[in-house]
């Protein structure tokens, strides 16, 4: 197949060399100009133009995939499909009509379920036992179209970090399956059922600040929904603290009041939830690194009932 691939961070990074490996022609890799990113505010690539430029491949970044001029570049390479995976540009009806085999995008999430931005950081939230990744068929709505293939993997404890990183393996390994069937003819298309979508908007910071009046353990799993951006935060002693990583437990001192510190000892200390406690392992300080907790109490005072 000849293929042109569009993608943009960490986790469209497998699928691409998987694709690659497989024997297929990579045309053309199309991924988002180089942006401004950290302190220093530096143009740095996308991590699928770093992948990308390793393996040899021809990188292309328009500013916008709609314009004329960019589409008709496109045509130009003669794709057989287009595999897209976060790209972060919507493909205009003019592309999807370009491959021979049509347009497939690669979505982290078991769909109907999970449509939109942030369909990882929502199963985790959400506490599902499940969530997958799914190939389909690109369409005019977003997410909305056929499914040809899915596979599915249990959460656990992952956070987004590490659960972005076994779907992308999940995807590399599904979408290679699925192009072959596709090339064969022997793909599925199934329409997916909208009665049973749901929608996972962007992230803002606003979602990290944590209401201590809920239960524990759904305050965990912000922790780890919202890690390792934009972080699940709080304010202790009037300073600003994220947390990296927690644990339900029960409160030992039940006389203390929601959102104060109920226990505290040499290796950790534990906040009252609205149900139980949540005991803190890893937190990151305003300004400062990620540490454990250990390390944290090493410098700081923490107190019953801060």
């Amino acid at each position: 197949m000849r293929v042109v691939y569009m993608g943009t961070p960490d986790f469209a990074v497998r699928p691409l060399k998987s694709i690659y490996e497989a024997g297929h022609e990579i045309v053309g890799v199309y991924t988002q100009p180089d942006r401004q990113k950290g302190r220093g505010k530096k143009f740095l690539p996308s991590d699928v133009k770093v992948a990308a430029l390793d393996m040899g491949l021809n990188v292309i970044q328009p500013e916008k995939l709609r314009e004329a001029s960019v589409v008709e570049e496109l045509k130009s390479l003669a794709p057989d499909i287009i595999v897209v995976a976060a790209y972060g540009q919507i493909l205009s009806e003019d592309v999807l009509n370009i491959p021979k085999f049509g347009c497939i995008n690669i979505h982290a999430s078991l769909l109907p379920k999970y449509r939109g931005a942030s369909p990882i950081e929502a199963s985790i939230i959400n506490g599902d036992e499940k969530t997958g990744v799914t190939i389909m068929y690109m369409a005019k709505g977003l997410d909305t179209g056929d499914i040809i293939s899915q596979a599915d993997i249990e959460i656990g404890l992952h956070n987004t970090e590490s659960l972005t990183v076994e779907l992308s393996k999940l995807g590399a390994d599904l979408v290679v399956k699925t192009i072959k069937e596709l090339e064969e003819g022997t793909a599925t298309r199934t329409p997916q059922n909208d009665a049973e979508s749901c929608y996972a908007g962007k992230l803002d910071k606003a979602m990290g600040e944590i209401d201590w009046t809920k239960p524990a353990v759904e305050i965990e799993r912000l922790v780890r929904g919202l890690y390792p951006w934009p972080c699940a935060y709080t304010t202790l002693d009037g300073k600003s603290i994220k947390l990296v990583s927690a644990e339900v437990v029960d409160a030992e001192d039940p006389d203390v009041a929601v959102g104060k510190v109920c226990q505290v000892t040499k290796k950790f200390f534990a906040i009252k939830c609205g149900e139980k406690a949540l005991k803190i392992k890893t937190l990151q300080p305003e300004g400062k690194k990620p540490m454990d907790c250990v390390a944290f109490l090493n410098g700081n005072k923490v107190e019953l009932g801060m």
